[in-house]
């Protein structure tokens, strides 16, 4: 009998532990989903083009600070009332140049870019073939000359020179909104002289032995997609605000451009290069700018440059050390260690990574990862996301959804791991991109082979404040950048 009860109690006793233990990894399970805050709840309606501009930015409370607006969207001046912009496809097929033009190898041999500056003078132009594409998406204005013209370009950080078309267009300019400048109207224009060194600098911005044409030395640039530019290389006033002018800025004076360009009057070139902006100006930035890109084309950013301006977010801004495991100098490289989706930690191994490094590009859309990598992003994402509806592919991007029934859904966070313990995550538009409720797609594409270097796409950097300390060799992230 006494046996009897001996095993009733201890029944009970186990009853009663399975029971707490239940009860305990159910709420170890709550805390830690609540805690990883591991999926966000969105309308698809916000991660689609509106007409209307939103202009809620905190870019004007800062010094030595530039508007940034998307090349498509209803904030860019560019852009008329009957503007027609291209395709979602479209958009991702130059993307795919861009791409590809990152990812092929540099080549020595010099060809003609078919360019001479002169009718009578056939000055041929040899460029580096293969070039980065330049079609970014991202535009500010600066003034060039004195008195300065205000002039809207696209920044890249994939870009070394900065050039604008130039009157007379003595070959061929494309059609800008913005009138031509013309150095004759300028009272500090001067043309680089043919035999100084700095002309000899044009080679590691452009890949080219520089040329002449007469006594004044030409630049000449082509692009992966065949766009390209020629003309002269000059001296200028660059004024970005009105206590932030720069005499004898090094730019070219495009007399033969063709391409992708949307209206805007040139490119702003950001990379490490010596004759980038960011070097011309380091003087005064020592080589520190930021940005933070809009949630949508209908919103606006901002680029700003030298840390005192980012001083309000210095508490918020992981760094991260740049990489040279890339043979991308002008590029900033970066070391991705890992992945996380939902707050699930994805099995990758860091040797997906390092084999072929990884670099940041304002000027790329949608980030490209390894296959492994981006294989295992996908299956994991689609996990879930499973109670959704798929819809077909486009274009590049593989894994899309029809949310034309929803009025909200609940995606999960993605989060990059980078060296020094960095974790950045990104949510809602920096994840899905489309044109249509019925086909919104997951806005990362994998490579086509391991070796190609993996790319941090500007989709993904939306709402970041994204912070470009050169001089110290790092790159650092903050969230809500734009707000």
């Amino acid at each position: 009998m006494a046996l009897l009860r001996i095993l009733l109690f201890a029944c009970v006793l186990l009853l009663r532990l399975l029971c707490s233990l239940e009860e305990g990894f159910a709420f170890e399970e709550t805390e830690t989903a609540e805690s990883q805050h591991d999926t966000r709840t969105i309308q698809p309606s916000s991660l689609l083009p509106s007409s209307i501009c939103d202009t809620s930015t905190k870019a004007n409370e800062r010094k030595a600070t530039l508007k940034v607006v998307h090349k498509h969207g209803p904030c860019n001046k560019l852009n008329g009332g009957n503007a027609k912009f291209p395709s979602q496809a479209e958009i991702l097929q130059q993307d795919q140049s861009r791409v590809n033009s990152i990812h092929s190898k540099s080549r020595l041999s010099k060809n003609s870019v078919g360019a001479d500056v002169k009718e009578t003078d056939a000055t041929t132009i040899p460029a580096k073939d293969g070039s980065v594409v330049a079609t970014g998406n991202y535009v500010v204005t600066v003034g060039i000359g004195t008195p300065k013209k205000d002039l809207s370009l696209v920044f890249d950080t994939g870009s070394d020179l900065t050039w604008t078309q130039c009157e007379p267009c003595l070959r061929f300019c494309y059609q800008q909104k913005e009138p031509i400048y013309d150095p004759s109207a300028s009272r500090t224009y001067a043309n680089v002289s043919c035999s100084s060194a700095i002309c000899d600098s044009l080679e590691s911005g452009t890949g080219m032995t520089p040329q002449c044409a007469g006594s004044t030395c030409v630049y000449g640039i082509e692009y992966g997609d065949n766009s390209f530019s020629a003309g002269f290389f000059a001296k200028e006033t660059l004024t970005l605000t009105s206590s932030d002018v720069f005499p004898n800025f090094l730019f070219g004076c495009g007399q033969n451009n063709r391409g992708l360009y949307g209206k805007a009057a040139g490119l702003l070139g950001l990379s490490q290069d010596s004759i980038s902006l960011v070097s011309q100006t380091s003087r005064k930035y020592k080589k520190y700018f930021s940005y933070c890109l809009p949630s949508s084309s209908s919103s606006t950013g901002h680029l700003t440059f030298g840390k005192a301006a980012s001083n309000g977010l210095s508490k918020t801004i992981k760094f991260t050390p740049l990489s040279t495991a890339t043979a991308y100098s002008s590029f900033y490289g970066l070391d991705i260690i890992g992945l996380s989706v939902g707050g699930k930690k994805l099995p990758i191994p860091i040797s997906v990574f390092s084999s072929a490094g990884a670099i940041i590009d304002s000027g790329t859309v949608i980030t490209r990862l390894p296959p492994a990598a981006y294989s295992a992003l996908r299956s994991t994402f689609k996990e879930f996301m499973s109670k959704y509806p798929t819809a077909p592919a486009l274009s590049i991007l593989d894994t899309c959804y029809d949310f034309s029934n929803y009025t909200s859904i609940s995606v999960p966070v993605i989060s990059f791991f980078f060296n020094r313990g960095v974790e950045v995550s990104i949510e809602g538009s920096a994840i899905l991109i489309g044109r249509s409720p019925k086909q919104i797609c997951l806005a990362f594409a994998g490579n086509g082979d391991d070796s190609d270097v993996a790319i941090i796409g500007n989709v993904q950097q939306k709402t970041l404040e994204v912070v470009y300390d050169v001089a110290q060799r790092r790159v650092g992230f903050a969230p809500k950048g734009c707000s």
